[in-house]
């Protein structure tokens, strides 16, 4: 009854704060989920077909839902909504539910960013300060701070694309460390090859195809793998800056200054000012704000601005809520980009 209460609550303060409450359909087409998140995370989904063959699934993220009814009604106005309801994910450890509740609200198709971020943040504030935890810890980190170190490193364009599209995938990308520190792709004897075919392909006519591809097509992508920029030293450096990088945690009014001494310590031409972190000023005692490189890293269609608020119950720790801006999830399920920001509320710590 107590959690009852305080999920309702909660539903009545977003409301209070101009947010829309919408209903979900509880099923989506399993495309939609696997254009996002891969073949791969299709054994955590219940899905099934219709009679007609289609493949549904229900639906394992709220957001998700909430994005595909925006794009789907073909809306063009700014749209503050709110929901609540439940997503259905398989897991493989006995004492996680196969089913969560979730709260959630959103701003799609916003014009300013940042005024629309703060929103966010400080709705997630209100909602903190309403369900009477005593000590918690807000952290605030920029995933577009990642891609920007990433693109100024000296290495491949191949192994950039690589470490940004599975950032998320913690255990995947630290193997992908390992073999970047130690050069594991790169064998001298292909590389020689692959200098003798380019050569002899150059005295041949661009015109000429091969296997359904041109000449300069095979041409260009000799040219990128043999002008690999790394030396045998390079990739044990750009490991080192990447892993020091994500160590980073500082209090936020610290962290421009934190970061941009980073930066500068490693010859690179990034500058970052306040505007990467979207606050308002805080009056809550209680509420510790930090800055940490590697937050959210669990969500993978967060594409700038995050955060995420834990509440301490017990002796531990533990996510209450967690949310930012996902500019890239429409586009990357196949429709037009939508400018969205958001967050969800964990109502299991309460439970």
């Amino acid at each position: 009854m107590k959690s009852k209460n305080l999920s309702e609550k909660i539903l009545r303060l977003i409301k209070s704060k101009g947010f829309n409450n919408i209903e979900l359909d509880p099923v989506l087409e399993t495309k939609y989920i696997l254009q996002r998140s891969g073949e791969n995370f299709k054994r955590l989904l219940f899905s099934f077909y219709d009679l007609n063959g289609k493949e549904l699934c229900l639906r394992p993220d709220l957001t998700i839902s909430s994005v595909l009814r925006f794009v789907q009604n073909k809306s063009n106005k700014k749209q503050k909504v709110f929901y609540s309801g439940e997503a259905f994910r398989k897991t493989y450890r006995k004492q996680d539910s196969i089913i969560k509740n979730q709260i959630g609200f959103e701003i799609l198709g916003s014009k300013d960013k940042q005024k629309e971020d703060r929103e966010i943040i400080d709705t997630s504030i209100k909602i903190l300060k309403r369900s009477g935890f005593k000590k918690a810890v807000l952290k605030i980190g920029n995933v577009q701070l990642f891609s920007l170190l990433i693109n100024k490193l000296s290495i491949p364009r191949r192994w950039k694309n690589r470490l940004k599209r599975h950032y998320w995938n913690e255990n995947y990308f630290n193997e992908l460390l390992k073999r970047l520190e130690t050069n594991l792709d790169i064998d001298p004897v292909f590389v020689e090859i692959d200098k003798s075919r380019y050569l002899k392909m150059r005295k041949l006519e661009n015109s000429k195809e091969v296997a359904g591809r041109s000449y300069k097509e095979i041409l260009d992508r000799f040219d990128m793998k043999i002008k690999d920029p790394r030396r045998s030293s390079s990739g044990k450096i750009n490991t080192k800056i990447i892993k020091e990088f994500l160590k980073i945690k500082c209090e936020l009014k610290n962290a421009p200054k934190v970061l941009n001494k980073f930066f500068q310590k490693y010859g690179l031409n990034i500058f970052v000012g306040k505007e990467f972190f979207p606050l308002n000023k805080i009056n809550n005692k209680n509420l510790r704000v930090e800055f940490s490189a590697s937050s959210g890293r669990e969500v993978e269609f967060y594409s700038s601005m995050i955060f995420s608020i834990e509440v301490k119950k017990g002796k531990k720790f533990k996510n209450f809520i967690s949310g930012g801006r996902y500019d890239e999830l429409t586009s990357n399920l196949g429709f037009r980009k939508v400018s969205a920001a958001g967050a969800a509320v964990n109502t299991s710590v309460y439970e």
